[in-house]
């Protein structure tokens, strides 16, 4: 197995969860807010989509699949077309309701895009610097595993906010 495969597998599996928790869900539901106040399924799910969306756009020289398949104007979201969820308030994880389909959509779109790309990526490549923002600077290969960790973090959330759902 090939470090690119190895990655493929890794955010298959983010894929999978996605699937996994927005299946069989109401708009509502995926709503839901623990408490009032957590992070929904919807936004979670968003959240995590926009973020792989955006990083790898960036790592790939592409556009977004947010822009350039529109899925930004479909959700309707009151957000700048920048937006990725970051620091957002309790209000604006609330403004964040869909149906489990254009998210599963969405997703699906965004893995797409990052499996193709990851069938032209070499071992030597994960060695490129893509962010010389920080120190060390950020390569290709620890911005992946990055984007891979946030996705499995979020999936993870997301699928305890659906066990709470199921059981209450």
């Amino acid at each position: 197995m090939t470090s690119a495969e190895l990655l493929a597998d890794a955010f298959g599996r983010i894929g999978e969860a996605v699937h996994g928790v927005v299946d069989g869900l109401s708009p509502d539901q995926l709503a839901f807010r623990v408490g009032g106040t957590s992070n929904s399924i919807s936004w979670l799910v968003w959240h995590l989509t926009r973020i792989q969306d955006d990083h790898l756009a960036d790592v790939a020289g592409t556009e977004q699949a947010w822009v350039s398949s529109e899925w930004g104007e479909r959700f309707g979201l009151p957000f700048a077309v920048t937006d990725t969820g970051y620091g957002h308030t309790s209000d604006q994880v609330a403004a964040v309701h869909s149906d489990g389909a254009m998210l599963a959509g969405y997703h699906d779109d965004v893995l797409g895009r990052t499996l193709r790309f990851l069938r032209g990526v070499t071992d030597a490549d994960l060695d490129r610097v893509v962010d010389e923002r920080w120190n060390p600077p950020v390569t290709l290969g620890v911005r992946l595993v990055s984007v891979v960790n946030d996705g499995l973090q979020h999936a993870g959330q997301a699928v305890y906010v659906r066990g709470i759902l199921e059981r209450g």
